[in-house]
């Protein structure tokens, strides 16, 4: 089955999941790295019933783990720390269409390459808004600014410089790490602690093939109606699109998605880089003949595609954010 058959279908049932939110869960062990729980008690806009985390696993060659999460009762960071760090460090969204996590694909194979040049790599496994949260619709962007805060306050221990930690995020991944961009000084959830008084503005974004608009014709119905509900009125389905939060403040951001994505469209990345032109703020697009949607890193080298991650590369290094003398 096509990859973006797959995705639709069990996006669209973990969407029409409704079970109420949480209780605390045992969380799985996905790998032997270190794991930084968000929140040190329940997580804001927590139900009464409990969710139960489901992995599974897509490979049906058993040649590579392809796992997709669901079920995120306690969201958490897995930290992937470079063997040489260079000081950088990446907060990586995977997508999903708000209904899972693409945990391999677009978040430990990026996580590789990341520690290959020298960055530390943070993977979020965010909370999904269809799983019975209270104001549904806030609940990823929560564990994203928690994330990006948590990742400064702990900066010393991880050998990383508070003033270049990025988010990189793949379709409705995108869609948060966008929304971490453009709303970072939103307040959406009371402080609980010193850490929510630091900074949760990223450096950079990244944002591949992702959904930004949840109003246009060309919008991911399926993302936004996982993230806002099926009926959300037109106001907020333009709040929370992020082409209209572009502001003065908005960090560089870098844009991939390809022609042929035949689920987000790229009038997506269109739509983004024209507001950050309109409001003269640093931003690169890169739309490439094929590659469908959810490549991550799944493209073969004869694509040109296939070589976003060094334009991101270089893209960062112009801005600051990763070292250009890496070897």
């Amino acid at each position: 089955m096509p990859l973006v058959t797959r995705r639709v279908l069990l996006g669209a049932a973990a969407a029409a999941a409704t079970t109420a939110a949480t209780a605390a869960a045992v969380p799985l062990q996905l790998s032997a790295n270190e794991t930084i729980e968000l929140w040190p008690g329940p997580p804001p806009g927590t139900g009464s019933a409990a969710i139960v985390r489901k992995v599974d696993d897509q490979d049906k060659t058993g040649t590579a783990p392809d796992r997709w999460i669901s079920g995120i009762a306690r969201p958490v960071m897995i930290v992937f720390r470079a063997p040489r760090p260079d000081g950088s460090a990446v907060l990586i969204a995977p997508g999903g269409g708000y209904g899972f996590l693409s945990y391999d694909n677009e978040g430990t194979a990026q996580a590789a390459w990341l520690n290959a040049r020298g960055t530390t790599a943070f993977i979020l496994l965010y909370r999904l808004p269809g799983e019975g949260w209270h104001q549904r619709q806030d609940v990823p962007l929560q564990d994203a600014q928690r994330a990006m805060r948590l990742i400064r306050a702990r900066a010393d221990h991880f050998g990383i410089q508070r003033d270049r930690i990025a988010v990189l995020g793949f379709s409705a991944g995108g869609h948060l790490a966008g929304s971490l961009a453009t709303r970072h000084a939103e307040r959406i959830y009371a402080p609980i602690d010193a850490a929510d008084q630091i900074d949760a503005r990223p450096d950079l974004a990244a944002l591949l093939y992702p959904v930004v608009s949840l109003e246009a014709p060309f919008t991911h119905g399926g993302s936004r109606d996982a993230l806002l509900g099926p009926d959300a009125p037109e106001r907020m389905r333009l709040a929370y699109s992020v082409e209209h939060r572009v502001d003065a403040t908005t960090p560089p951001i870098f844009l991939t998605a390809a022609a042929d994505d035949g689920l987000v469209p790229p009038a997506n990345s269109i739509a983004l880089f024209n507001a950050m032109q309109a409001a003269q703020r640093p931003v690169a697009l890169h739309i490439f003949e094929s590659g469908g949607h959810g490549f991550g890193a799944r493209l073969p080298k004869s694509n040109p595609g296939s070589t976003w991650p060094s334009l991101m590369e270089r893209f960062a290094i112009s801005h600051g954010l990763f070292a250009g003398n890496y070897g």
